[in-house]
């Protein structure tokens, strides 16, 4: 949303801006809604060269008209002309009211020629750049992602510590299983060695005893 709102600050209804030989306005009149598009829509305009125009073309222009002197106007060619110097240019009018304008837009004062529109997007667009849109389409849902990540740092933390304690048990379990197998095989080796013993001292009496009965003997 951040990003589309720069996008439409900085592109949208600049003149002096475009992509790819593409500029893009916000309709703000329904003076062509009867046959294109109507207020609200995106429109997508691209540069041409005016000598390539026709009747029937669709064109952006700069308005001279005394209404809306200066205005960025996007309506239909009737047909070519020449203004009162002689200059080329056009004659144009919106479909819905299928009124000439006042002043024959020649060709400096052509911005482009109507490609397509996205409907109801430079509403949307437009109201992104309000107080209202702003907090509504950024801040919240912004500050409601930021509690969202929030909320699963710490149960990833706690996953994370819920398996380093086990871990660290299962280490503990495992010690412990070790300490119990080596303190078995020690009881082993001491009983093996008492055994061991108790052998040898009964041999040592059985070779004892022969000695005595063969001194005997003598």
């Amino acid at each position: 949303m951040t990003v589309f709102t720069v996008i439409s600050v900085s592109t949208f209804n600049r003149n002096d801006r475009n992509l790819f030989g593409y500029r893009t306005y916000v309709v703000k009149t329904d003076s062509m809604s009867k046959t294109d598009f109507n207020a609200g829509d995106l429109i997508f305009v691209k540069e041409v060269n005016p000598k390539d125009l026709k009747p029937g073309d669709i064109i952006t222009y700069i308005s001279q008209n005394s209404e809306s002197f200066g205005e960025t106007i996007t309506h239909k060619i009737r047909k070519l002309t020449t203004d009162a110097e002689g200059n080329p240019g056009f004659i144009t009018y919106g479909t819905t009211t299928d009124t000439d304008d006042e002043v024959v837009v020649t060709y400096p004062y052509i911005l482009g020629k109507y490609q397509n529109n996205i409907p109801k997007l430079g509403t949307f667009f437009n109201f992104l750049k309000t107080t209202q849109g702003y907090f509504t389409c950024i801040f919240i849902p912004f500050m409601l992602l930021i509690i969202y990540q929030g909320i699963n740092f710490v149960r990833l933390f706690r996953r994370y510590k819920k398996e380093q304690m086990e871990e660290m048990q299962e280490e503990r379990n495992k010690l412990e299983a070790e300490r119990a197998e080596n303190a078995k095989m020690l009881a082993e080796l001491q009983a093996l060695k008492a055994q061991f013993e108790e052998q040898k001292n009964v041999s040592s009496d059985q070779t004892a005893s022969t000695n005595s009965n063969t001194e005997n003997k003598i």
